[in-house]
């Protein structure tokens, strides 16, 4: 049959993205290190441990497997413990470590994109009140220049802070992420707070690298209503929405915090993204629910008929892929999609989600959204926080025992998207029959 592809723009970035403390193992230093040793707080009391052992060298092994299968990008934290492990200390090493990996990316062609905040603090930093203390955004600014002075003749990509979205309501709202409490008022507070700190590293990186692109990494969840003829759904809908998926970055624009149930002004935040990081993983529907007064009388359910993960923590919604797209391009700077991906042992389901929401990701590109670049989720199995080793995301299988690693079908499907930059109907019929007919109709 004639061969037809969905082609990305010239000089578009293909990688995996990585998180320091589900990768590198033996963090013993940070509030994810002394969380993981209270009973309850992760699934089966599953730690960290040594993670992927990446700071234990194996970084290169899966860089090289990145690499050999056709991706030219990767995205990584920096881990602020190891950088600071004390208040009044720095560690050099820890950054000669970090400069060695970024300085043999650089070397390969693979184009880095570094995260300085990705949900793990110092123990010190928290025991003086984390992100609740309004001295922290100074401390985060201290820190991302020490970082960002050693890093910049290699990294020109940076996210300031990984979903501060996730991080409030998962720490502050919910509970299940340190220092696990449930205080609205205090959530208010860690939000403004973290507008402040990516402000001052912003500026930061721009005097120290002009030409350096730098943004925040959002989590995007799409929101639909249950019944979209229910005025009562559409309420609660466009709470939500304006609470995690737009406060934030709109502060970015023009300094004007709504948080519906809080209104405020934090000037020295407009105008300091360069880029839309978009994270998106799956889709809600929302109906209004009068008994649920604490989730602002709403709860949320999986659209019906949608494939679930494994653990049922993800539906398979790409639709809602093209609605966070929507949401990054009314911003009107550049996107990079930052996160996607499914937890899927068995890599069963993985290769059909992986295809279907690319496709929506070219048909921005084919709209002329401004583009530039797709990270997976993620290059190998990780320690997923609360959730420990129970899901697995990576293209690579991981045996968290023997530390080896295993090659999922996926790897395949991405490396011929990688190598083509594109999505051909050859490599779909091939690998991914099952959505041939839906992606190429004419075939």
């Amino acid at each position: 049959m004639p061969e037809a592809i969905f082609q990305f723009p010239r000089g578009f970035l293909w990688g995996c993205a990585t998180a320091a403390h589900q990768v590198e193992g033996g963090n013993s230093n940070n509030n994810w290190s002394k969380w993981e040793e209270t009973p309850g707080k992760i699934v089966n009391g599953h730690r960290s441990g040594l993670a992927c052992d990446w700071w234990g060298g194996r970084w290169l092994e899966d860089l090289e497997r990145a690499r050999d299968s056709g991706q030219n990008a990767h995205r990584l934290s920096i881990e602020w413990s190891r950088i600071q492990p004390e208040p009044d200390r720095w560690d050099d090493e820890a950054l000669l470590k970090y400069t060695e990996m970024l300085r043999w990316m650089t070397r390969n062609g693979i184009t880095p994109l570094v995260t300085l905040h990705h949900f793990t603090d110092p123990l010190w930093l928290s025991e003086r009140g984390g992100w609740e203390s309004e001295d922290t955004p100074a401390l985060f600014a201290r820190f991302c220049r020490r970082v960002v002075k050693t890093l910049k003749d290699y990294v020109n990509l940076w996210v300031t802070i990984n979903e501060p979205n996730v991080y409030i309501l998962s720490g502050w709202v919910e509970g299940v992420f340190p220092p696990g409490k449930q205080d609205l008022k205090l959530a208010a507070r860690v939000f403004t707070n973290l507008v402040q700190g990516h402000s001052a590293a912003y500026r930061i990186i721009h005097e120290l690298q002009p030409e350096a692109r730098v943004g925040v990494a959002t989590n995007y969840r799409s929101f639909a209503p249950a019944h979209p003829g229910s005025p009562l759904d559409k309420l609660p809908l466009g709470f939500v929405n304006q609470v995690f998926n737009r406060a934030f970055n709109n502060c970015l624009v023009d300094g004007k915090v709504d948080l519906v149930f809080k209104k405020y002004k934090l000037p020295q935040a407009a105008g300091t993204q360069d880029f839309i990081g978009l994270n998106y993983y799956t889709r809600d529907v929302v109906s209004f629910n009068l008994l649920k007064p604490g989730a602002f009388f709403h709860q949320r359910a999986f659209p019906a008929g949608a494939a679930l993960s494994e653990n049922h923590f993800i539906a398979n919604v790409p639709a809602g892929m093209w609605d966070g797209l929507k949401w990054a391009h009314a911003y009107g700077i550049p996107i990079i999609v930052t996160e996607n991906g499914i937890e899927d042992s068995r890599d069963t389901l993985r290769p059909r989600y992986l295809v279907e929401h690319l496709h929506q990701v070219w048909r921005a590109a084919n709209y002329n959204y401004q583009l530039k670049g797709y990270f997976h989720w993620s290059l190998v199995d990780n320690f997923e926080w609360e959730r420990g080793w129970t899901q697995r995301f990576g293209l690579w299988g991981l045996d968290v025992d023997t530390q080896q690693r295993n090659r999922r079908r996926s790897v395949d499907v991405y490396e011929r998207v990688c190598r083509e930059n594109g999505l051909s109907s050859h490599m779909v019929a091939e690998l991914v029959p099952d959505v041939l007919d839906a992606l190429f109709p004419d075939h």
